[in-house]
């Protein structure tokens, strides 16, 4: 603990340092560091030569954001590109690549902002939710660095009305079959 804060609350003093250190910050096991809270058991505190500081022990709670690989997500369509749309993910926004959209060829329409797939003519635009498969990602040394990969290509992902219209096209195929 810096001299500054010397004669402050211990506790108030302790829990602004830490968040300033951990939070939004990467950390490769944990994720992105969200939130410090919970600061207790704060030791007395120790001097060490030529060092202006006092050292304490402490403990503390982190609360992280983290995604794993084929995890299911839900997440608003945040920007719209020429190469895919981007889907906001709690603090990060993972990026659904053109050919990962759906199985039908699909456009974007510039002018309009919205991708239309040509066979199906289903479309998603900024503000759309949808469900969506991590496929990748690549976490670096800054949030900023974080790359995450989403498909809504499988069955059961996409837009909310895209599942619904397959579960009534397979309903109404079942029915054929009988």
């Amino acid at each position: 603990m810096p001299p500054k804060y010397i004669g402050q609350d211990i506790e108030a003093a302790t829990t602004e340092i830490l968040r300033v250190k951990y939070e939004r910050t990467l950390d490769k096991d944990a994720g992105i560091v969200l939130v410090v809270y919970n600061v207790r058991d704060i030791s007395d505190g120790y001097i060490l030569p030529a060092d202006p500081n006092i050292h304490h022990d402490v403990t503390f709670d982190i609360l992280t954001f983290k995604l794993d690989v084929d995890e299911v997500v839900i997440g608003e369509v945040s920007e719209l590109a020429d190469f895919g749309l981007f889907v906001r993910l709690g603090p990060l926004d993972g990026l659904v690549h053109l050919s990962q959209i759906t199985s039908d060829f699909i456009t974007y329409d510039r002018k309009a902002g919205v991708f239309v797939s040509k066979n199906t003519k289903r479309t998603v635009k900024k503000g759309d939710t949808v469900y969506a498969k991590v496929s990748t990602i690549s976490m670096r040394n800054t949030i900023q660095d974080v790359k995450i990969a989403l498909t809504m290509r499988p069955e059961g992902f996409g837009k909310p009305e895209w599942i619904k219209e397959e579960k009534i096209r397979e309903i109404r195929e079942k029915r054929k079959k009988k």
